[in-house]
């Protein structure tokens, strides 16, 4: 039956994260077939700017005595049939489906990647050997997963075919002084040429055989985390043919059907003459569903889908409803504009130049972001007392309380990341029916 579900739709998320122009698009690319770079100031800049995304099925000879790591193979979501092993020509078995999330590297789009730690099941850690290491993104984002606890992750030395094996030696040992004495130091580093496709099939064979499945529940009131939204309508389309609005995301627990009435939050957000927020949660129907080019009947946890709705297009044009929750009717938890959060700073700032430059308390009317699963705010801290700080927030997020934070401060025209925090207690806004 599992085997049967993963024909359609991944199951295991992975982040490919590091530092700006360190290939992480092109081992997506590599192991995917997909180029994730696609918005037209992407392909100006040659910089990955919104999440991307791709999946890839990973298959096995039959043959047990097929010798590895050749005996993988890697093909994109919408192929249906097995291929044929490159080396016995014997038929192969599908053993994992991966979604593989594409974040940015660039400093500036730091609340990007943070908001894409929160659908992911592990992560690959792209460091190019031809640069120092740690570059300042690459501290960063090793400790963006590190506070949402991520387990898998792996570390790929990558451009090996542009040094010498004396330089790639070199930068190993750099690799190894940066995650020693972390919660990674354990982890894998594997050399590869994510362009030439140099030991990609070493690294499937790594994904296989060394990846956790995580556990999910599949009988809880869904509860999809939303990270993209689109109107796929085109310019000119008659009224007729109008479709709905699309939205992006992960299913982390539950499963949704076609047909379902589902319910969005915070929804849509207003504010009075007075000034004060009014939440109109979204509700619709689910009209489609779909991995990539693979249409579903129902969704399971795991994967990124598209899901097709009656929501006016309008709304969901350019990922306005990026952040949001949804789930069933009545199903979802409280939305809040102030919450009092148990914090803790970082001992040095990262992704800066200066390695050793300290991080200054938070103090009463601050400005910070913080980003909670896939949503990110701006926030003014009202109260402070020892570890617990009130915000404010700009505007209301949907969450559980216990849920663990990314606290950012504005440093240098940039935020960067200070510390994390736990969610406590909070205002819960009377949502409008």
């Amino acid at each position: 039956m599992f085997r049967k579900i993963i024909i359609h739709q991944a199951n295991i998320n992975l982040g490919t994260i590091g530092h700006v122009a360190h290939g992480k698009s092109t081992l997506v690319k590599a192991l995917t077939g997909v180029q994730t770079v696609r918005f037209k100031n992407e392909l100006e800049r040659n910089i990955t700017i919104k999440l991307g995304y791709a999946n890839s099925k990973i298959f096995k000879c039959k043959n047990i005595h097929c010798p590895g790591p050749g005996c993988f193979k890697s093909t994109g979501s919408e192929r249906k049939t097995s291929p044929l092993c490159d080396q016995c020509h014997k038929d192969m078995i599908l053993v994992k489906h991966f979604s593989f999330i594409d974040c940015p590297g660039h400093e500036i789009l730091m609340a990007t990647m943070l908001n894409g730690t929160s659908i992911m099941d592990g992560a690959l850690l792209i460091i190019a050997v031809n640069e120092t290491c740690p570059q300042p993104q690459t501290s960063e984002h090793l400790a963006a997963v590190k506070i949402m606890n991520l387990k898998n992750l792996l570390i790929l030395q990558n451009k090996v075919d542009l040094v010498s094996k004396e330089k790639a030696l070199l930068n190993y040992q750099e690799i190894k002084n940066f995650i020693r004495k972390s919660y990674y130091e354990k982890s894998a580093i594997i050399p590869i040429s994510a362009q030439r496709k140099v030991n990609i099939e070493f690294l499937m064979e790594f994904l296989v055989r060394k990846v956790i499945f995580p556990s999910r529940f599949f009988r809880k009131s869904p509860y999809l985390l939303i990270v993209r939204s689109f109107d796929i309508n085109k310019p000119g389309c008659k009224v007729d043919f109008l479709q709905g609005g699309v939205l992006g995301g992960t299913i982390t627990k539950g499963i949704l059907c076609l047909g379902e009435k589902i319910e969005i939050r915070p929804g849509i957000t207003t504010k009075t003459k007075k000034g004060e927020i009014i939440c109109n949660p979204i509700r619709t129907i689910i009209c489609s569903l779909s991995a990539e080019k693979n249409s579903l009947k129902y969704a399971i946890p795991g994967g990124l889908i598209g899901i097709g709705t009656k929501i006016d297009p309008t709304l969901t044009q350019g990922d306005r409803l990026s952040g949001q929750i949804l789930g069933h009717n009545n199903s979802l938890p409280g939305v809040f504009v102030n919450i009092f959060v148990f914090y803790k700073l970082f001992k040095r700032l990262l992704g800066v130049s200066k390695s050793n430059q300290g991080i200054h308390l938070i103090q009463l009317n601050e400005i910070l972001m913080i980003n909670v699963g896939n949503s990110s705010a701006g926030g003014k801290v009202m109260k402070k007392k020892e570890n617990i700080i009130e915000i404010c927030l700009t505007n209301p997020i949907c969450c559980n309380l216990g849920d663990k934070i990314a606290l950012s401060r504005r440093i240098e025209k940039h935020w960067r990341l200070i510390g994390w925090g736990i969610i406590k207690k909070g205002k819960k806004f009377c949502l409008s029916t």
